[in-house]
């Protein structure tokens, strides 16, 4: 089945309705500059208050960091309690090579060869834990790291897949072509933002489109 993250969670409740609906992971973002960026110490109540209500039913949770050095990285994670980290700035492969185990990477590449080149680039260190993808490819838009609401390539999205053992999706995804998009690709996982929140507030999810997201991707066969 492929997986979903949630990702740009700010708040408990969003974070438990998506867990509820059957997102594998949910994303926190600490990149400042983003409009769903999450104060590390409020992300930690989140975390505690999720694991607490779930248990082992709780989703892998993942903090979403741009251009951190690895000591940022760590403390945050150390103090939030995430399992993992993406890395979705301009990252050197030896950042990768420090975080190896924890981290895995997202490329934003302008067309198949970037994509390809990436790819190559950063695979000596993608993780091996297969709760996380080996890679997640977004959509390019200058100056922006994520959250675009912009369609991935299909044709470097298929290049990508074809070097990588567990690709992620990103890219303008939505309950409404996110089936469509793992038919052509086919994909490990799909990672969602914009899609799923309320018009004009990236802070809070839409819980009806999350729910439909999750079924969606669910009723495609791969």
């Amino acid at each position: 089945m492929v997986r979903v993250k949630i990702c740009g969670v700010t708040n408990y409740e969003d974070a438990l309705i998506a867990a509820e609906a059957g997102a594998d992971m949910l994303g926190l973002n600490f990149y400042k500059p983003s409009p769903r960026y999450i104060p590390p110490d409020e992300a930690a109540t989140l975390c505690d208050h999720l694991r607490d209500e779930l248990g082992n039913e709780c989703p892998v949770l993942v903090g979403v960091f741009v251009n951190e050095v690895v000591g940022v990285v760590s403390a945050i994670m150390d103090q939030v309690g995430l399992d993992f980290a993406q890395l979705s700035g301009d990252e050197s492969d030896e950042m990768a090579a420090e975080l190896r185990g924890v981290a895995f990477k997202s490329i934003r590449p302008r067309n198949k060869d970037e994509a390809l080149d990436d790819t190559r680039y950063y695979m000596p260190h993608f993780p091996e834990d297969e709760r996380v993808p080996s890679l997640l490819l977004d959509a390019y838009r200058p100056n922006l790291y994520g959250g675009t609401g912009e369609e991935a390539s299909i044709e470097v999205a298929q290049a990508v897949k074809n070097e990588v053992p567990r690709l992620m999706l990103a890219g303008g995804l939505t309950p409404e072509n996110v089936a469509d998009r793992i038919a052509a690709i086919q994909p490990w996982g799909v990672d969602v933002a914009s899609g799923v929140e309320l018009p004009g507030d990236k802070t809070k999810k839409d819980a009806s489109r999350i729910r439909t997201f999750v079924e969606a991707v669910h009723s495609v066969d791969v």
